[in-house]
């Protein structure tokens, strides 16, 4: 017995210099906290708190060691009075009782505090990945008799107002768009988004892309934004009588590859939100099977290196070098041939869109 309560005594011992060692250290702390802060100040309040726990675990345990040892060398005669020991941090544990109850409630409310505070922070960093999402999605939806291709990167902003679409817009008909609201930021993407899919209505109602077009300058320069302007281009393909129909907003020329000879089309009236009536007329080409349609946003074409932008041409002898080449490698092979133009890093939203009839 006397082996065991000496065995229990050197274990309590060391546990009571391990709690001291803790004890003197959140006390430091503590002071420091308090002088920087006030004595009410809920940081100060929880690191007395943890001072005064390990100091009362530290008491237990050399009212343990006492005890254990004491017991060892004189015997039961002893052992009452020296486990009464144990007394004392009982006592600081009833006088300190309220505090630590409400120190814990402080704690429990700044734990709230912090898991809330992490909570909006993960947002914050998720909605301008899933708004950009929904302006430029990553997985395109597939449709019969066409093969799709994409590439989307973001510039140095955390919105975006470049984006693209591909939907149906009737029983043997498919919309492409694609866009780029001036500006950046918050507003700029509010833009790109009611653009997006207020065309999508417009290309249900109306055949022809220009009076599509019409009607979204129409109602996107009633929301009185002047300082925006949106270049876009959309291309419907008539999968019944093997065409395409375009209108284009003011963007850069889209490049098609048709007929073993790459044609540009280029705009057909000016930008959206300069003025409600402007006009915007559509063309309609063949489309035969094999014929590729590449659609991009300014930021591609206006890549620098030193005076020299990437330029329309290089991105027409892309395609004129390897029309047969999948739509998603040609547009993974132009983001790539951009950025090794580049002599800097690229500021600008990009987005690019490859569509060929199969």
């Amino acid at each position: 017995m006397e082996i065991i309560l000496a065995l229990v005594g050197a274990a309590s011992l060391v546990a009571a210099a391990v709690w001291s060692r803790s004890a003197r250290r959140l006390r430091v702390v503590w002071k420091r906290i308090e002088a920087e802060r006030s004595p009410e100040a809920d940081v100060t309040v929880l690191a007395r708190s943890q001072y005064r726990k390990d100091l009362h675990t530290t008491f237990l345990y050399m009212s343990l060691t006492v005890a254990a040892f004491g017991v060892a060398t004189w015997g039961d005669r002893v052992a009452g009075v020296l486990f009464g020991l144990v007394l004392v941090p009982v006592g600081l544990s009833v006088l300190y009782g309220r505090d630590f109850a409400r120190e814990s409630r402080i704690a429990e409310d700044r734990s709230t505090i912090e898991r809330k505070a992490e909570e909006v922070l993960s947002q914050d960093e998720l909605a301008p990945k899933r708004w950009a999402d929904r302006l430029a999605p990553e997985v395109l939806p597939e449709f019969a008799g066409f093969e799709l291709g994409r590439r989307y990167q973001a510039g140095t902003g955390l919105m975006a107002g470049d984006f693209y679409d591909v939907v149906h817009v009737g029983r043997s008909r498919v919309a492409a768009v694609i866009g780029d609201v001036t500006g950046r930021g918050i507003e700029a993407s509010i833009t790109a988004f009611q653009a997006k899919y207020l065309l999508r209505v417009f290309l249900r109602q109306y055949r022809d892309p220009g009076q599509a077009l019409e009607e979204l300058n129409a109602q996107m320069s009633a929301l009185g934004r002047g300082e925006e302007l949106i270049s876009l281009v959309v291309v419907v393909f008539d999968t019944e009588h093997h065409t395409l129909r375009f209108a284009s907003a003011g963007h850069p020329a889209a490049w098609l590859w048709h007929d073993r000879d790459v044609r540009p089309l280029r705009a057909t009236g000016p930008l959206l939100m300069l003025a409600p009536d402007n006009q915007y007329h559509a063309r309609e080409i063949p489309l035969e099977k094999g014929d590729l349609l590449l659609l991009y946003t300014d930021g591609l074409a206006e890549v620098r290196n030193g005076e020299q932008m990437f330029g329309e041409e290089r991105i027409a002898n892309t395609l004129r070098r390897d029309p047969n080449v999948a739509a998603d490698v040609l547009c993974k092979n132009l983001l790539e041939a951009a950025r090794d133009f580049a002599s800097e890093a690229m500021s600008d939203d990009v987005a690019i869109l490859a569509i060929r009839r199969s």
